[in-house]
């Protein structure tokens, strides 16, 4: 049985759905949006490490007598080199510097990322101050009108209350006055 080939209109029909639906899936605002991010990421990544590599270390070489934090080691094992100086077998050591300089990197950018956010709110509340005062305004006036609200409903509550308590004080008076005059009648009859 033979495979039927596909005609180019074919094979654009049948893909029309993958790559319109990877159209919508990459203009997603989500996908720009972390596109963004990484390419800024970047940058700043080159910046701090800019930072670190060619300000800070150099200055902490300076303090340790001019061994680079990268350098500290211990060595467990050293290398083994034959008369020509090639090594023969390589040098075991543990590395501690350069998992402590792994260690103020990630201190460095993570202070670094928090005083660029912690600006970037400041500078975003200073310029949302009139928005943000005219919000709380507006919650407190709502506020205020729903307590106004919930005051005339009480109020209109007690007055209905008070009115349904003097008909039926009413009530009950004209009650008693009946049986009054009842039991006169009923003692001048009896006489």
């Amino acid at each position: 049985m033979a495979k039927k080939i596909k005609t180019a209109e074919e094979l654009a029909e049948s893909g029309k759905g993958f790559f319109a639906d990877f159209k919508k899936f990459i203009m997603k605002g989500n996908v720009l949006d972390l596109a963004v991010a990484v390419v800024i990421g970047n940058a700043f990544n080159a910046i701090t490490n800019g930072l670190v590599k060619n300000i800070i270390t150099p200055v902490m070489t300076y303090f340790t007598s001019g061994v680079s934090i990268e350098e500290w080691e211990v060595v467990l094992k050293e290398a083994v080199l034959d008369e020509t100086g090639a090594v023969v077998s390589e040098q075991v050591s543990i590395q501690y510097g350069l998992w402590i300089q792994t260690i103020i990197d990630f201190l460095i950018i993570a202070f670094s990322i928090f005083l660029i956010l912690r600006i970037i709110r400041n500078a975003e509340n200073r310029l949302n101050a009139k928005k943000i005062a005219e919000a709380e305004a507006a919650a407190a006036a709502q506020k205020a009108a729903e307590e106004e609200a919930t005051a005339k409903a009480a109020e209109e509550a007690a007055a209905k209350a008070a009115a349904e308590k003097a008909v039926m004080d009413e009530y009950y008076a004209n009650i008693r006055e009946q049986s009054r005059l009842l039991r006169e009648i009923n003692e001048k009859l009896n006489k």
